[in-house]
């Protein structure tokens, strides 16, 4: 089992990184939103690693985190949340906003979560309601998510194909993408790609 890996980042969208080891093996990981924030700005990183291995495939999942990949864990374990959803949930909401929407059981917030219905987000909350309260504390899950920064208005173009690109990854269809993007670009024409993943994951 892999704990964790620690190497450059050689590679990396608002979906996925790649990270190279000192053994010169490229490693390429499935991130959420939140670990891409925190990561997008360094040369060398250690991500903690869930492996989803299947008969057709071994994925690897990547958090900046500890307590976030305890998350993604706790959530892949409710019937009918496979490691991808959980990724969503995971790009939509920061860990502690995720924490306190367990918490105080607001299923309206969890079901703006793209492929999350009302019965879903129900079931989430009841059985995570009481395996949140031994996570740690709320305060150790902020480091990632929180305020982001504006990006220049320059950057528009590069915004929207990164933004449409992550999106596409995460199986939404490309057309529906870009025209979700070009709306919200019109709105706030400097937000920057995580601001823009994060309001067309709810719109989609």
């Amino acid at each position: 089992m892999i704990e964790y890996i620690k190497g450059e980042i050689t590679e990396i969208t608002p979906a996925t990184v790649t990270l190279e080891t000192s053994g010169g093996v490229g490693y390429l990981l499935n991130i959420s939103l939140n670990t891409y924030t925190a990561i997008q700005n360094k040369a060398q990183v250690r991500l903690y690693v869930h492996e989803a291995i299947r008969e057709d495939a071994w994925v690897l999942f990547g958090f900046a985190t500890k307590e976030e990949r305890e998350l993604f864990l706790q959530l892949i374990t409710v019937s009918g949340i496979g490691g991808n959803t959980a990724r969503m949930i995971l790009s939509a909401l920061s860990p502690k906003e995720l924490c306190d929407v367990i918490a105080t059981g607001n299923d309206k917030l969890l079901k703006t979560v793209k492929g999350i219905g009302l019965k879903t987000a129900q079931r989430i909350i009841v059985d995570l309601k009481d395996k949140i309260k031994t996570l740690p504390s709320a305060a150790g899950m902020a480091g990632v998510g929180g305020e982001l920064p504006l990006a220049g208005v320059g950057a528009a173009n590069a915004v929207m194909d990164e933004a449409v690109s992550a999106l596409t990854m995460l199986g939404f269809p490309a057309a529906a993408s870009q025209k979700v993007v070009m709306g919200i670009l019109k709105e706030e024409p400097s937000a920057p790609v995580e601001m823009v993943i994060k309001v067309a994951l709810k719109r989609l």
